[in-house]
Parts: C-alpha cells; sequence; structure tokens
C-alpha cells in the first residue's frame, strides 16, 4: 500500500516561501523548521503535507510537476494568492474554456488554482 504524504517543493528563501504557503494554504508547521528543511501540514484537512527544501534547483519551464489547487471561489483565490505575492502565468495553450488559473509563487513554482465549487471535500474541512 502506498499514500502521497508529502510534496517536497525546492526553494531559495526558506522563510519567506514558508510564509507564503502557510497563508496560502491555511497550513501551520508540523515539527519546528530546520535550517534547510520545513514541513508544512494541513490545520484542518487530511490532506498531503508540503515540505520546502532549501536546496537550489534549476527552474525549467514548463514544470515538469505542479500543484493542482481546488478552488471553491476561484477568482477570491486568485486575488488572495496574489496579494501574497503570487502571480498569474501567461500560456498561450490554455483553452478559452479553461477551468483552471496557472499562478507561480514568489518563487517560480508553478501551480494551478482549480474552479471546484461544488467539490464534495469542502463539506469535510471546518470552516475558518
Amino acid at each position: 500500500m502506498l499514500a502521497i504524504v508529502s510534496i517536497v517543493i525546492r526553494v531559495n528563501d526558506l522563510a519567506a516561501q514558508a510564509e507564503f504557503w502557510k497563508a496560502a494554504l491555511d497550513y501551520i508547521e508540523r515539527d519546528p523548521a530546520d535550517d534547510d528543511w520545513i514541513v508544512l501540514k494541513p490545520r484542518y484537512a487530511d490532506a498531503p503535507c508540503i515540505a520546502l527544501d532549501a536546496h537550489h534547483s534549476e527552474r525549467v519551464l514548463p514544470p515538469r510537476i505542479h500543484l493542482d489547487i481546488y478552488a471553491e471561489d476561484q477568482a477570491a483565490e486568485v486575488r488572495r494568492l496574489a496579494e501574497l505575492g503570487a502571480r498569474q502565468v501567461h500560456w498561450d495553450g490554455r483553452p478559452d474554456d479553461a477551468d483552471y488559473v496557472i499562478m507561480e509563487d514568489p518563487e517560480g513554482n508553478r501551480f494551478c488554482i482549480v474552479d471546484r465549487p461544488h467539490w464534495p471535500g469542502w463539506q469535510r474541512i471546518p470552516t475558518r
């Protein structure tokens, strides 16, 4: 049996990236941070952790992997994430009727905000 428990993102500024992802996902530190490693876990939900690894890695575009993050209110979340320092990414190949918005965190790690207002998982997550 296998389970995805943590997704590792390589970062340059561990503290700044930890603050971004904690605010973006309402995650908290699972354990005290090391000088080059921190694991963030969901505050309420049963979802994978995000581990930030302060280890230089060449940026490759398009990235070989990215996060799909579901949003109950996509437009509001895109605005909120932009206020936290994320940026929208333009892609000529994005269909006009796409249900996702491509974004990148302050260091350029890409993720998509997927419009899922009626996702059944919302019922399992307590409101803040």
